[in-house]
């Protein structure tokens, strides 16, 4: 979104793959899902490309409304496929450490969402890494931030933009994996989580990576204590309301500033 001005609607079903990659490789070969990591983000990456130079490049520079349909086409045929490939059974993984917890007094902290919160952070900081420090992270801040100037002064944004989209699946290659052995998985699954992260990129500010991992801590924060002293019910509708006032007060996101990525 942030440098390509494309909303991936299919990308809670490349979560779904990824997911569901975690889980064959478990059950076919026995493969720990934080293992697998390492076979799934080639897998990602790979499918990322591919989806890009065949699927999502042709609809660059089209009305918005192109590739919306596109990306939702995509999104409603993998939907289908996992159901008709895999059935729409919930299935998981029994993984010794999926249930351990770390005590800290009166407090229980799960192991495996401990294990994700620092991977996240970790991924997180080495995107802003790669961002900032390299040189295809800087080719990928002046393309978000004018194509067409990028492009004059010898950028390849087609190569931009062939990365940019594989290193967001590749991201899915390692949450898959991450969130294998606490959660089902669906054909459907995808639409629960990506619902979370576009309110997430939208209210953290659009290419804000910083934005994007403060407003995702402040929708946990949110949910965890709504949850608790209100009713479990209204977590969505109290994170939603927030984002709304984010959106009315602060159109642009907590860190985002229109066309650049920091």
């Amino acid at each position: 979104m942030g440098v390509m001005d494309i909303t991936n609607f299919a990308h809670g079903e490349y979560l779904m793959l990824s997911l569901y990659a975690s889980f064959w490789l478990f059950e076919f070969f026995h493969i720990d899902p934080y293992l697998s990591v390492l076979l799934v983000i080639p897998l990602m990456f790979l499918l990322g490309l591919l989806t890009e130079k065949f699927l999502i490049r042709p609809t660059i520079g089209k009305p918005m409304f192109i590739h919306i349909f596109v990306t939702l086409g995509l999104s409603v045929i993998l939907q289908n496929l996992a159901l008709l490939l895999w059935s729409g059974n919930f299935r998981t993984i029994q993984v010794p450490f999926a249930t351990h917890t770390i005590n800290f007094g009166d407090i229980s902290i799960s192991t495996p969402r401990l294990i994700i919160f620092m991977v996240t952070l970790t991924v997180a900081y080495l995107i802003h890494l790669f961002l900032n420090y390299t040189w295809m992270g800087k080719a990928i801040r002046a393309t978000s931030q004018n194509r067409n100037s990028a492009q004059l002064m010898g950028i390849n944004i087609n190569r931009v933009f062939m990365v940019t989209f594989a290193l967001g699946t590749a991201c899915l290659g390692i949450a898959g994996p991450l969130l294998m052995p606490i959660y089902y998985v669906y054909p459907t699954i995808g639409f629960q989580f990506v619902l979370v992260a576009f309110v997430a990129v939208v209210m953290g500010g659009l290419g804000s990576v910083k934005g994007a991992v403060l407003a995702s801590m402040l929708i946990g924060i949110i949910e965890t204590l709504s949850g608790y002293f209100l009713d479990p019910a209204m977590k969505q509708a109290i994170y939603f309301l927030l984002f709304i006032l984010v959106l009315i007060f602060k159109p642009s996101g907590i860190f985002g500033e229109e066309g650049k990525v920091v």
